[in-house]
């Protein structure tokens, strides 16, 4: 997957993310953790545009160690709503797993900068 491909697959996730928050009932519960889910998700795609925007490869090495934090986080809020509405298990499921499968992108791509890192310095 190429860099464009990742930006359009996180920013789709952002907006089926938004659609179907909003579909969750507004209780206190809904509305709280859906501000929570709301701000990690939609991060995960800012910060990887950021990281390819960057101006070094630590501040590369920067933005996508937050993309795959972001996406982490992600995943234990959508559990949370997963657990507590129970109507809507299929739609947050299929979030929760682009959410892992993010999680798992940047994470492989933070490993790779740690390694790169790890080269440079033993030249």
């Amino acid at each position: 997957m190429n860099k464009e491909e990742l930006e359009r697959r996180t920013l789709e996730f952002s907006k089926n993310l938004i659609r179907v928050i909003n579909m969750l009932p507004k209780n206190q519960v809904n509305i709280r953790i859906s501000c929570q889910v709301i701000d990690s998700g939609t991060s995960i795609g800012a910060n990887y545009r950021e990281a390819n925007a960057s101006e070094s490869p630590k501040d590369f090495k920067h933005k996508i160690n937050l993309s795959f934090k972001e996406a982490k986080e992600t995943k234990y809020w959508l559990d949370i709503l997963i657990s507590y509405n129970s109507e809507f298990v299929s739609e947050l499921s299929v979030l929760h797993k682009e959410s892992d499968e993010l999680m798992r992108i940047f994470g492989k791509a933070v490993t790779t900068c740690r390694n790169n890192a790890k080269m440079q310095n033993r030249r």
